[in-house]
């Protein structure tokens, strides 16, 4: 008598990888060519010295960690600003949103995030909308953790319209040992909450203005979960 077992569990060896490719995170495109540069470094030092291969395969690793892009899910409820970053709530205060946007230079309400080395780095949309305007200007590398690293750091902006007409931005801030930011989205693009949209390239920072009326719902000091964690709601009712 034969048995219909599932497919996995009668082939161990496809088994493993499925479990493999959801247990281990998705890497984002960005990283490919530094990992393969990696994997040849490593199997050319490994002719050389085995220690030295060692560290080279290591650092590969520590690598290929650091362009991880976990699959995230976004919450249900609507009327939600999700967080666009993995880390740690650094500062919750009014400011004006960069000058490029081209925005009235009135206060709001800004949530910021820090992210360490050991943080996920790609950035995500904390709503679904269209991007309305994307601005980058050249900056300084400061610790991203200081206040004055979004007036006077390198930054990537974009200027968001959600489906109910809010309009929140989001800032990527290059930070001390960051040298690159990554924007994969265009003006006239329509994104979805929690799609990443973007990439910094070591410690950085993500700033999140909300609009007028929003209730945050998170406290400095406290971790989040890009794409997962929200933010604030948003005022009812279309602005």
């Amino acid at each position: 008598m034969s048995l219909n077992l599932p497919e996995q569990a009668s082939n161990p060896f496809r088994h493993a990888v499925q479990l493999a490719r959801e247990t281990l995170p998705p890497m984002h495109p960005a990283g490919r060519p530094f990992v393969a540069g990696g994997i040849a470094a490593t199997l050319l030092l490994r002719r050389l010295s085995k220690p030295l291969g060692t560290v080279a395969g290591l650092a590969t690793l520590a690598t290929a960690a650091f362009f991880r892009e976990p699959r995230r899910v976004p919450p249900a409820r609507d009327g939600l600003a999700l967080a666009a970053a993995d880390g740690l709530v650094s500062l919750i205060e009014e400011a004006t949103p960069p000058p490029e946007l081209g925005l009235p230079a009135e206060p709001r309400m800004r949530v910021s995030i820090f992210l360490s080395v050991f943080d996920v780095h790609v950035q995500r949309a904390p709503a679904t909308g269209i991007v309305e305007r994307v601005a980058y200007r050249p900056g300084k590398f400061l610790s991203a953790d200081l206040d004055k690293a979004s007036d006077d750091n390198e930054r990537n902006s974009l200027l968001l319209r959600t489906v109910d007409g809010h309009e929140l931005v989001v800032v990527q801030i290059a930070g001390l040992v960051a040298r690159r930011i990554v924007c994969q989205v265009q003006e006239g693009d329509k994104v979805d909450a929690a799609q990443t949209y973007g990439l910094i390239r070591f410690g950085s920072r993500v700033d999140l203005y909300l609009p007028p009326g929003s209730r945050v719902l998170v406290s400095k000091g406290q971790r989040t979960i890009g794409g997962e964690t929200p933010l604030a709601e948003l005022p009812q009712g279309r602005k």
